[in-house]
Parts: structure tokens; sequence; C-alpha cells
């Protein structure tokens, strides 16, 4: 789900690899028909999904002669996860849009490799119940979660504090004068990854660190206080774990993310990479410190948000996709994204314990406001 995006092609550059290992049952786009048509016609899936109905007639079009089907509506994604040939679900749409299908293949029981971190903020203890209850898998995706998976192989008891580590994004060590006139350019010129729009503007205001506090909280069953936020800038240790002994496990690699997909994909062993091995003499100096939680205030927002609990992460998590796409439309400045989050958040109806229809309700009502 999300094959077009910057996950999805990097997953399918994991599966081109190792066809003798992975083939592609189902592709789930959102609008890029050109795309998922290309990748369709290479990877022959039994069917796929664009979500833009007003795309289906492109798609029908280009892929019905080669006998794959062709579905639209994310309604039809949702569907499609019940099918018996899906052996495992990589979860990639941005957003909150991911929520409702990965929840559904969780239900029907099928294997989930994450990379929609949203859906565990917005509805993580929804998401970790129904996994338990159908005994489905949860496998990390973002390279910070799968370096805590990896750290916490072999491991049962004992951990004192997860350490996430933080690039800093692209301006690091600026100001808040600085910020003020930052151009979308700019935000989304990121130092080391090459990530999508959406979530490259996450990493420069650190909203994206906060969303990865709460998906550690859910994933991992620690507290958000004992997540620790390290900014990184070199990207190679991914996070840590450090035990009630002292010791810290790190798990370290070049960054890219079709380490942490072809991890996912191939647990519990390993497999043959292509990729370039970590040349620690290129790195002679790996640097630590502090966020600046002044300047980029969202990280801090979202430690409140979980800490307030409820649906207080699916505001949150609304205000900030709205404040992002009005950053990208040009309607506000770069600290606007913050100031609109934190003022959702104070005055948006809080519910102590939704259920999932006052979460689609929730996100539903605070996007309508935003008008996207």
């Amino acid at each position: 789900m999300g094959s077009t995006g910057s996950i999805g092609t990097q997953a399918l550059n994991v599966i081109r690899r190792h066809r003798d290992l992975f083939s592609v049952e189902v592709l789930c786009a959102g609008s890029n028909a050109a795309l998922l048509i290309e990748q369709a016609l290479e990877f022959d899936p039994n069917a796929v999904v664009i979500a833009d109905e007003s795309k289906y007639a492109t798609v029908q079009e280009a892929l019905s002669p080669k006998g794959i089907k062709v579905f639209a509506g994310v309604s039809s994604m949702v569907d499609l996860m019940e099918m018996e040939s899906i052996d495992m679900v990589l979860a990639a749409i941005v957003g909150f849009a991911g929520l409702r299908p990965t929840l559904h293949a969780i239900e029907c029981g099928k294997p989930v490799a994450l990379a929609n971190k949203e859906t565990m903020v917005v509805a993580g203890s929804i998401v970790t119940a129904a996994a338990q209850h159908h005994r489905v898998p949860i496998l990390p995706v973002d390279s910070e979660h799968s370096a805590i998976f990896q750290c916490l192989m072999g491991e049962s008891s004992g951990v004192d504090k997860i350490l996430l580590t933080a690039s800093g994004g692209p301006f690091r060590g600026r100001t808040r004068a600085d910020l003020a006139s930052v151009t979308l350019e700019q935000a989304l010129n990121h130092p080391n990854w090459s990530m999508g729009r959406k979530v490259t503007i996450d990493s420069a205001t650190l909203m994206n660190k906060g969303l990865e506090v709460i998906e550690a909280k859910w994933l991992f069953g620690v507290e958000a206080n004992d997540i620790e936020v390290v900014v990184h800038p070199q990207s190679v240790v991914h996070s840590m774990v450090q035990f009630v002994d002292g010791s810290v496990k790190a798990q370290l690699g070049i960054p890219t993310m079709e380490t942490p997909i072809q991890y996912a994909f191939s647990f519990p062993e390993r497999i043959e990479s292509h990729l370039p091995r970590l040349d620690f003499a290129k790195y002679p100096n790996l640097t630590f410190e502090r966020p600046d939680r002044d300047t980029f205030r969202c990280l801090d927002l979202a430690y409140r948000a979980i800490g307030q609990g409820g649906n207080m992460p699916c505001i949150m998590n609304a205000a900030n996709e709205v404040a992002v796409q009005q950053f990208i439309d040009g309607r506000i400045g770069f600290l606007g994204i913050a100031d609109f989050v934190e003022q959702t958040m104070q005055t948006a109806p809080f519910i102590p314990n939704p259920t999932l229809d006052d979460l689609l309700s929730t996100d539903k009502e605070i996007r309508s406001k935003g008008k996207i």
C-alpha cells in the first residue's frame, strides 16, 4: 500500500533484486496512475488499486489486456486485504489515510511491515490490541524503529531507555528568527535522506521525531518519558537501546530505507544486500546532541499529546497534516506549522477513551476546518 511513494518504490527495488524470494500480489497507489501502470507492467501483480477514482479508466485501459484486475477507491484497498494469497502487507501510505487499510489487514491476519507511523500515532491502542487479538506481527520499517527492534532481539528484560536518533533536518542550529522566512525548497532539502514531501517537512520541524516517539511507545510497550530523542547529524546510528546495567546497543548502517524494508520482508532471516557497506573511515566523527526544543516546538507538542492520551494524538496528527499542506501551498510560514498544531490541540474537543469512529470523526472535523 503506497507503491508509488518513496517507501513503495524502494520496496520494489528490494523485490526486484530478490525475485527468487518475493513477488508482488497487489499494488495500491494514491493518484500516480502513470507510475502504478509502469510498476504493474513490470511486477505483474494479481490486482492493483488506484485510490483516486478519477484515474480508474486510465489504469483499467492500460492493464486489463494484461489480465491484471483493476480497482479504485480506498474501500477497494481495504477489501483487498482479505485476499488469501497475500502473505504480508507493506503499509506505506503517508498520513492518516493508512489507518483503515492497515487495521483491516491486521484483522485479516496479515503480518504488517509498517512504514506508516501515523497509524500508530492516531490509534496505537486500537492497532496493538487488534494485532495481539489476531496474533499478527507488526514489523517496523522506519529506520529508527527497525533499529530498536533489532537491538531488542534476544533481550527479554532490563530495558532502561530507548534512544531515538534524529538527523536534526535541514535547519539544525538555526534560530527561530532564521526560520521565520525559510522557503518550501529549503525545507525539502534534507541533508541525509530522500523522502516524500510530507515526511521531509516533518523532519524539518522535528514533528517526524515526535510521531516516532509515539509510534515507539506502542510498538515496544514503553512509556514516552522513557524515550529520549538524540540529534545525530551523520544518520549512521539509526537508534539505540540503553539497559538497566548501563549497557547500550546501537544499530548502524548507511542512510537508506532499503535496509529496514528488506529486514522486515525477510525477518527473522537476514539476506544478502547489494548496498554499500558502512565505511567507518568515512565517518571519523559521530556526534550527538540534544534537540533544540524551544526552536522546534513540534517535538514537545507530540510529547504533550501522548501524555494527555485519548484522541489528542489524533488531533495533533490531523492538525499537523493540515498545517504541512498549508505550508506547501504557501498559506502559512514554516513557524506557523507548530502554531497551528498547538492552537488546534487547545481548542478541539477532547475524548478520553475514543473508539475508532471517534478517531475518524476527530480527523474529519479538523481537516474540514483546515479545508484539506
